[in-house]
């Protein structure tokens, strides 16, 4: 039976392979990116996402890419919204053939 689990946020990932690893704090993360402590904190919490400026800064204090925290952001707010209207979806019909598509 397959689990239908919800989308992985990236602030899990800042946390789970950045944070608890580096046993660095919010904090501390926070302020070597020159940014508000509060902004990490709800990131790792889930409750807020990632903008580019905080992509940019976090690609940087990590050594990753801002496209790498991007595409994060990306992949679960499509999944998110794929949940949401995933029956509405479903009764789109494409507007255009598949070889016009190419």
């Amino acid at each position: 039976m397959t689990k239908n689990l919800p989308p992985m946020h990236p602030g899990e990932v800042l946390r789970e392979e950045f944070l608890i690893p580096l046993g660095m704090s919010a904090g501390k993360l926070a302020k070597a990116c020159g940014l508000p402590r509060t902004r990490i904190e709800r990131l790792v919490n889930e409750q807020t996402g990632i903008t580019a400026d905080t992509a940019l800064r976090l690609g940087r204090a990590l050594k990753t890419t801002a496209d790498f925290w991007m595409n994060l952001q990306n992949r679960c707010d499509i999944r998110v919204a794929a949940r949401e209207i995933g029956p509405e979806l479903k009764k789109i019909k494409p507007v255009i053939e598949e070889d016009e598509a190419a």
